[in-house]
């Protein structure tokens, strides 16, 4: 008997290489398409597309380029004036941290959001703080 040996033909060969390259171009789009988490100070210098967690200082409303203004600020202190081009959220004052998506523009001290996101006080919090203010003996 004689053992044969699989010779792998030439469209075999250009096929597997199109999978690495789509393969390759797929994991470098998704690895550039991730928009990782910053601080304020972070974020100021990145110059990238990046995500800012902080806590609302201060409402200023609308500009005359219809742009929502507010402050945050983050766990280390720093404040970040963001503008945001929608419309204002509804429960923007009642939301116990923000996490901003967008970009730091220099030229106006300022971040552009593209995306802001709400964390809303949680029921349970709320649940706590009653039980901790009620009279000793009642639940």
């Amino acid at each position: 008997m004689e053992s044969k040996l699989h010779t792998l033909k030439p469209v075999h060969i250009v096929g597997a290489v199109l999978i690495l390259a789509a393969l390759l171009l797929g994991a470098t789009a998704f690895a550039g398409s991730l928009t990782p988490y910053v601080t304020i100070a972070q974020a100021r210098t990145s110059g990238r597309s990046v995500q800012v967690h902080g806590y609302l200082q201060q409402i200023i409303g609308y500009d005359e380029q219809g742009y929502y203004r507010f402050v945050i600020a983050d766990d280390q202190g720093d404040e970040l004036l963001i503008m945001y081009e929608r419309p204002r959220q509804a429960n923007l004052e009642q939301a116990s941290g923000f996490v901003v998506h967008g970009r730091y523009d220099a030229e106006l001290d300022a971040f552009r959001a593209t995306r802001v996101l709400l964390k809303c006080p949680s029921k349970y919090q709320e649940a706590d703080q009653e039980q901790a203010q009620a009279p000793e003996g009642r639940p």
